[in-house]
């Protein structure tokens, strides 16, 4: 039988908690973001502070998989016409992503991290190779998003018609691949070409399963927990071990599409289905409004960080195990404010994502 067959009736379930566990992903972006300066100064200061932002980096690394995770769990297993998906998808990201990039372009010339001096055409090329590359850090994601839309109607095809057995096939296979191109593990790779299977494309096919799989059995939740708690501890402590070794900063435990990362995302997402935290209405509409804008968000947030920073509000303003998230929560306030304002506004509520 179709896995899709199974669950009918979930079409109709309350999905309140993707909305909820999309804000925390976002939220969880930007402490990410806060905390990696520290993190890179291994060398010159206190252990103390520097090991505030290992755990935090450690426990936030499901931001963005999980946002990946969310995208298959809402637009899997449907059928799409081709052409209306792109359109809708991509149409819808275009003038927000371009506009950002060139607000980011525009802040890197007033930094003067660039130069706009090679005449008309050398100018023109300096932006179209912005474009290319990414203007800031943080817009590597839009990039993946946009190839995970280009391969959605296909995958959605192979996800509709598969049976459950098919689709734990892939994504053991998934797993298995990610396992073996471990810097530790490659010892056990074949000339078997199992990169079909790699990439955030599982995390689609993951988010899509998880959403709609119901586990009979009681203590899921508990034991999503605990799952969570176990691999942000080992993210930590593997982390801090690699780094005292080598005295250098290694990101092997915080790969994305990483062996300790993908156990961290799926249970993070598993804690969001299962656990129910009552919340007054008038705040879940608030969360309701904010959820509308995580994309928004998400562009305009290194923006607001650095413009913090530049005034001295950062991770190093008192102890960091304080500063990094209230700075983070600051920031992300200010985002939102920003970008709900945006929307109110006709000819920029377009540009909001």
């Amino acid at each position: 039988m179709k896995f899709s067959e199974t669950i009918h009736a979930a079409k109709s379930k309350n999905v309140s908690w993707i909305n909820n566990l999309r804000l925390i992903g976002m939220f969880a972006v930007v402490v990410l973001h806060t905390a990696s300066p520290l993190l890179f100064n291994y060398k010159t200061v206190p252990l103390g502070n520097w090991m505030a932002a290992d755990v935090y980096n450690a426990t936030v690394r499901f931001a963005v998989p999980v946002f990946v995770m969310i995208t298959g769990a809402l637009l899997l297993g449907k059928d799409y016409e081709l052409g209306d998906f792109l359109k809708k998808r991509l149409g819808r990201l275009l003038l927000p992503f371009l506009f950002w990039s060139l607000v980011y372009v525009g802040y890197q010339w007033y930094e003067e991290i660039i130069y706009f001096n090679g005449g008309i055409l050398g100018n023109i090329n300096l932006v179209l190779h912005q474009l290319k590359i990414g203007s800031s850090y943080h817009l590597w994601y839009v990039y993946l998003l946009v190839g995970l839309y280009l391969i959605i109607p296909i995958i959605s095809k192979f996800v509709r018609n598969a049976s459950e057995k098919e689709l734990l096939y892939f994504l053991a296979i998934w797993v298995i691949t990610i396992l073996i191109s471990s810097p530790y593990l490659t010892r056990f790779e074949t000339a078997v070409e199992l990169r079909y299977f790699s990439g955030y494309i599982g995390y689609l096919v993951l988010g899509y399963y998880l959403a709609n799989k119901q586990f009979n059995f009681p203590g899921v939740a508990f034991i999503a927990v605990l799952v969570f708690i176990c691999f942000a501890i080992i993210i930590t402590i593997g982390t801090y071990y690699l780094e005292v070794r080598t005295n250098e900063l290694s990101t092997y435990f915080y790969e994305p599409v990483g062996p300790f990362v993908v156990m961290l995302s799926a249970s993070a997402f598993l804690i969001a289905k299962n656990v129910r935290v009552k919340i007054a209405p008038k705040l879940e509409r608030i969360l309701a409004n904010a959820g509308k804008f995580t994309l928004g968000i998400y562009f305009v947030h290194a923006l607001i960080l650095n413009i913090l920073v530049l005034n001295g509000v950062s991770y190093a303003i008192f102890n960091p195990w304080l500063s990094i998230p209230l700075v983070a929560l600051l920031c992300f306030v200010i985002s939102w404010l920003l970008i709900w304002l945006m929307s109110k506004v006709p000819v920029l509520k377009h540009l909001t994502g």
